[in-house]
Order: structure tokens, then sequence, then C-alpha cells
């Protein structure tokens, strides 16, 4: 009875510290993924700032070719029946 006793608690306490480090992962992954959209962001707007700047060297700097399964935006317009 005490060795079921102690594994329970030994199983209850494992399942704790399995949950308090799966919140922190969930927590870090919001900031990364906050941080990268930000950055994109980021860098749409310096792009088109240099685009402003100087647009004969912007258009020499080829854009480079999206990489498959990254999302992208579709239109609506394209989406309709």
């Amino acid at each position: 009875m005490v060795v079921l006793s102690l594994l329970t608690g030994l199983s209850l306490f494992a399942a704790a510290a399995a949950l308090m480090k799966a919140r922190a992962l969930a927590k870090r992954l919001e900031r990364l993924t906050e941080s990268y959209w930000e950055l994109r962001y980021e860098h749409g707007q310096l792009r088109a700032r240099v685009q402003r700047l100087d647009p004969e060297a912007a258009a020499a700097v080829p854009e480079p070719p999206p990489q498959a399964g990254v999302m992208a935006f579709v239109p609506l317009s394209s989406l309709k029946r």
C-alpha cells in the first residue's frame, strides 16, 4: 500500500512538472512567433523605404523565391466560386 502511495505521489509530481514545462514552452513559442512577425513587418517597412530612396538599387536586388510550405497571401477575389 505504501509503495502504491509513493508511486501515485511521484506520478502526480511528474505530471505537475510536465505541465509547468509545457506552459513555459507555450509562452516561449508565443513570444518567438510574435518576434518573427514583428521582424517580417519591419523588414517589409525597410524594403519599402529603400525602394523609395533608390528604386534602381532596390530593383537590382532580386527578391528570394518563396520556399515550399511557406504561407502566402491569397486574395479573396481568387477564391470566388
